[in-house]
């Protein structure tokens, strides 16, 4: 895979370097790590991992082919016009940057291979999703190469950079949605007399036994449903009631509203 470069070492940093170094896609001493200020977070990456960080910019290029940003949009886009004098041909850079286009980047550094990802929080547990778009630049083999690294943590799926704003609404933003259904589908089990740390357990494991079952056996979730709902039965009254308090009119207004709110970010 050669050497792959880091600059940034917050927490989307750690999970994908955690992720890579389970799955052997590099070894230790073929991440280098740099950070504009030595922090916490890149002493912690130093002590878990006994990755060297990089302490000179230029260092970074030259010791690396692939290189992925994880730092604030405002300090990539003020940083990026730097980095031109240290690019080559065969860097591959990577963003994770939210709401930074390719085209943005392109016109600060000049046409290079560019990729643009966006993964999601639940990356830090390994169940990442993530959102791979690429420029013309981007070869199959290199796009293949990406996928590898994101998927050491989670999914990766390549899509077009036009569809970044509904990957925001249902995958990005999404998790604090499911941490509230989490929350309200405890609360309900309180209320029938649960402790709080059993309804937790209880609204957690099944959320997550249910996206298994929609990811592991292909079947569509509508199906999925009906096989719960039996004629008279408890889980269809249930669903009576989320129907009639427009459970599903709020989930998909809420991804579309997360959506717009990036079309005006960016």
């Amino acid at each position: 895979m050669g050497t792959i470069g880091f600059y940034g070492a917050g927490n989307m940093a750690h999970a994908i370097i955690h992720g890579m170094l389970a799955e052997g896609l590099y070894q230790k001493e073929e991440i280098l790590v740099y950070n504009h200020r030595y922090e916490p977070t890149l002493k912690k990456l130093e002590e878990q991992y006994q990755i060297r960080p990089i302490l000179d910019e230029k260092e970074l290029f030259a010791k690396t082919d692939l290189i992925i940003f994880a730092v604030k949009p405002e300090i990539l886009l003020a940083k990026l016009p730097g980095f031109k004098q240290f690019l080559t041909e065969e860097h591959l850079l990577v963003s994770i940057a939210a709401g930074v286009t390719i085209q943005q980047m392109e016109e600060l550094v000049g046409l290079h291979k560019i990729v643009r990802v966006m993964p999601n929080t639940p990356a830090a547990v390994g169940e990442g999703m993530t959102s791979v778009s690429i420029n013309s630049e981007v070869t199959d083999s290199e796009q293949a190469k990406v996928l590898q690294v994101f998927q050491s943590f989670g999914r990766a799926v390549v899509l077009p950079e036009s569809q970044i704003d509904a990957v925001v609404g249902v995958s990005g933003s999404s998790p604090a949605y499911a941490y509230l259904f989490i929350e309200a589908l405890a609360d309900g089990a309180v209320l029938e007399g649960m402790k709080r740390t059993d309804a937790y357990e209880f609204a957690a494991q099944a959320v997550l036994g249910a996206a298994k079952m929609v990811l592991e056996t292909g079947e569509h979730p509508g199906a999925l449903k009906d096989k719960v709902c039996s004629p008279g039965g408890t889980t269809i009254a249930a669903v009576r009631s989320l129907e009639a308090n427009g459970f599903r009119h709020a989930v998909i207004e809420a991804v579309q509203t997360a959506a717009k709110k990036n079309r005006e970010l960016t």
